[in-house]
């Protein structure tokens, strides 16, 4: 057997594991959430996005599905109802401040908060073996930026509860500090990002314009940059940078206003976004999000999964 052949067995395994996973589902979880439960998903018209929102509705609980773009969130919405699942759809730009402004407001004066975020909007310019970082900047400002914007939106309309809110960051593999080919080569910074005691919103920004700004004058090559996918590595790096800060901010709320944030990998999966090439369908890229989502293990925070494991940053 060529490497190329056990490639495809241990792929081929650890789909049937993943099966076995969704036949047993959230079997380790004590149920808190209701049909009163309010789940948010940006990015749900399609893909892992709808997905989520399909199996977050399918356990009852009451799904507000947001899209950048009218006509297609409203049929992907249309599309969930006729199946007879509590979900609506509101119009969300992620990047635009004042469409989430107008998306929170709408969200306060209609149910008055929200007990789950699930941040799933995004892009990817790079498919197949292509590193093209032409579109660098709007990668980062939807990815890193967009979900970020969200974070500081949704995080003051969270319900008091004596389970906590959850917020569920869709990211990546390909942001790992320490992979293999897509490490940050400027060890002293790369410390810094992996240090939560000194972890800052300030150092994640200003490395992400850092590698804007060299990409917009051509010296990002020379940066010590991550060697493939780029511009996407470094908008997942940020974002999961941001999920280990947030954690270490939100961990001293009190007793019922708790809030868990965590990322998690989907896998490559087979959406729009990979041109199709992925291994993996929606419905599995989507389960560990939504098992994140429904964790009842509150000591869960500032955590990077995959497959329903976590995996290091």
């Amino acid at each position: 057997m060529n490497k190329k052949e056990r490639s495809k067995e241990r792929r081929e395994k650890r789909r049937e594991e993943i099966s076995l996973l969704r036949t047993i589902p959230y079997s380790d979880h004590q149920k808190w959430w209701s049909s009163d439960t309010t789940a948010v998903v940006t990015g749900a018209n399609r893909g892992i996005g709808f997905e989520i929102a399909h199996q977050l509705a399918l356990q009852g609980l009451t799904v507000i599905l947001t899209s950048r773009d009218n006509a297609v969130g409203e049929e992907a919405t249309k599309v969930l109802q006729e199946g007879g699942l509590n979900v609506v759809f509101h119009q969300l730009d992620v990047v635009d401040l004042s469409s989430v402004k107008l998306f929170a407001d709408w969200v306060q004066q209609n149910y008055g908060g929200i007990d789950i975020l699930v941040n799933n909007a995004g892009i990817n310019f790079n498919q197949g073996s292509e590193n093209s970082v032409e579109f660098a900047e709007q990668v980062i400002v939807t990815n890193y930026f967009g979900t970020k914007n969200m974070i500081k939106a949704m995080i003051p309309l969270v319900r008091p509860s004596a389970s906590g809110a959850r917020i569920v960051n869709v990211s990546s593999r390909l942001g790992r500090l320490n992979g293999r080919r897509n490490r940050i080569g400027d060890i002293t910074l790369r410390q810094q990002l992996e240090d939560v005691d000194t972890l800052s919103e300030e150092l994640i920004d200003r490395t992400v314009n850092k590698f804007v700004e060299q990409v917009k004058d051509g010296s990002w090559t020379a940066g010590g940059w991550p060697q493939t996918y780029t511009d996407y590595s470094m908008s997942k790096l940020a974002v999961n940078a941001y999920t280990r800060l947030m954690a270490k901010m939100l961990s001293d709320r009190p007793e019922g206003q708790k809030v868990h944030i965590n990322c998690y990998c989907p896998g490559w999966v087979k959406t729009a976004m990979t041109g199709w090439e992925g291994h993996t369908s929606p419905e599995e890229g989507a389960d560990t999000g939504v098992w994140l989502a429904l964790l009842s293990d509150q000591s869960v925070s500032g955590k990077f999964f995959a497959e329903r494991r976590e995996i290091n940053f």
